[in-house]
């Protein structure tokens, strides 16, 4: 794409695509004409034929172009800790991997507690010009589990949510309350489900291996004793509650029961959990601790059915990146998380590929899904929707290498995984933010 365009402003015209998007059902052979950042036209009649004089042509060689990724669980490490990861790397990595809208966590250096780590995020993000990037605010001051947060007014300036990032609300008067406020100005409430007392000191999964390799175990059971003392809370309130990364077969029954029963629940998984089992751990492999932990392989298959049968919402990245320091120490001291921002679309692409589900289904967890249930009109291509789109090579064979990622930190078991599927073109508001050719 020319520099005259960018300046410019002039309109794109992408032909010669095959146009999948979950959230019209459509899949079919066309093309898309962008204007000032927004969709005018898209569909088999979007042709060269027909491009405006003007129009800047892209041919996409018949390549899947798809709704830009919406990634609802990030870590950017910005303010505090830029040695891990900056908006700006951070940005440049979920351009990379599709990802052109994320939802950071308020676990930043300062928190974002107040409406100055909201305005900051915003300010920072337009500053770099890449991905959209958000913010959740925390849920409680200093995530102290304790005093709630100005919700309303954190909302009014920006933040898409509230949680308490890595650490689960334990007192239940206090996400009471939480939820109860939440109610009354319909926002979303985020949970970390891990009952806290049973995870403290926790390293990996408990079970037969943690116990043969000497680690102390966090058990399976602390995740839906968490999700069910809240889904109580969710009855009485009536509020809005999200998920975050869920890992176990008994965490999935509690929420299926929740949304048969009609409670305002929803969740989200990342790759590690349906892609990895805690075998991956091996011989005390730091990249391969994650919070919650890598489980047990019937998890593992659970958690790739609720994805399928549509229990689980949307997938996330849960990008958590960490330096050398933090991950090459012993397992017990090491941190919790990887970088998943250039796997999400790849790992995540396993489950088509494998045939477990449509390439629909898969992408609407990925792109229209996670923006309706954070109030984005992103996540679709469609006429007056944001140009954010990703045309993808869908069957190309690679093996992931970490050496290549665009994120500060590279921290990933995935390195070597033999995966099918790349990014090739990455556009947010109809500007191109990446290509493999470095342009961008």
């Amino acid at each position: 794409m020319s520099a005259d365009r960018k300046k410019s402003g002039l309109p794109l015209l992408l032909v010669n695509a095959r146009i999948v998007d979950p959230a019209s059902k459509r899949d079919e052979r066309g093309g898309v004409l962008v204007e000032n950042g927004v969709i005018v036209d898209i569909g088999p009649q979007v042709t060269k034929q027909n491009a405006p004089v003007d129009a800047e042509i892209v041919d996409c060689g018949g390549h899947v172009l798809i709704p830009g990724l919406v990634d609802m669980r990030v870590q950017l490490r910005e303010p505090g800790e830029e040695h891990q990861e900056t908006i700006a790397t951070g940005s440049l990595a979920a351009a990379a991997g599709g990802v052109t809208s994320m939802v950071c966590l308020p676990n930043t250096h300062p928190i974002i507690d107040d409406v100055s780590g909201v305005e900051y995020i915003a300010r920072r993000a337009r500053e770099t010009k890449r991905a959209k990037i958000y913010c959740y605010g925390a849920l409680t001051q200093g995530l102290a589990g304790r005093d709630l947060v100005e919700m309303g007014m954190l909302s009014e300036f920006g933040a898409l949510g509230f949680t308490d990032a890595l650490h689960a609300v334990a007192d239940a008067q206090v996400m009471r309350r939480a939820l109860y406020y939440a109610r009354t100005f319909d926002l979303l409430i985020v949970q970390h489900p891990e009952e806290p007392t049973l995870a403290a000191g926790g390293a990996m999964n408990n079970g037969e291996l943690a116990t043969r390799i000497g680690l102390p175990g966090i058990p399976a059971c602390a995740e839906v004793m968490m999700i069910e003392r809240d889904l109580h809370l969710v009855r009485m309130s009536g509020a809005r509650y999200h998920v975050a990364h869920v890992s176990t077969a008994a965490a999935v029954e509690a929420i299926r029961r929740a949304k048969q029963e009609g409670l305002r629940v929803t969740c989200d998984t990342a790759p590690p959990y349906f892609s990895l089992n805690e075998n991956e751990i091996g011989d005390y492999r730091t990249f391969a601790k994650l919070s919650p932990p890598l489980r047990g392989e019937s998890d593992r298959r659970a958690i790739a059915a609720a994805v399928a049968e549509g229990i689980i919402d949307c997938i996330a990245s849960d990008h958590a990146p960490h330096d050398v320091e933090s991950k090459r120490v012993p397992f017990v001291q090491a941190a919790a998380g990887i970088v998943g921002l250039e796997t999400l679309l790849p790992v995540s692409l396993e489950l088509y590929h494998k045939g477990s589900l449509s390439l629909l289904d898969l992408l609407k967890c990925l792109t229209s899904r996670p923006a309706e249930i954070l109030g984005l009109p992103q996540g679709r291509l469609a006429k007056g929707a944001p140009a954010d789109m990703v045309l993808i090579d869908l069957d190309k064979p690679r093996r992931i290498d970490v050496t290549s990622f665009k994120s500060k930190s590279k921290n990933s078991p995935y390195d070597g995984r033999p995966v099918q599927g790349a990014v090739l073109q990455t556009f947010v508001d109809g500007r191109l933010v990446f290509a493999t050719d470095g342009e961008g």
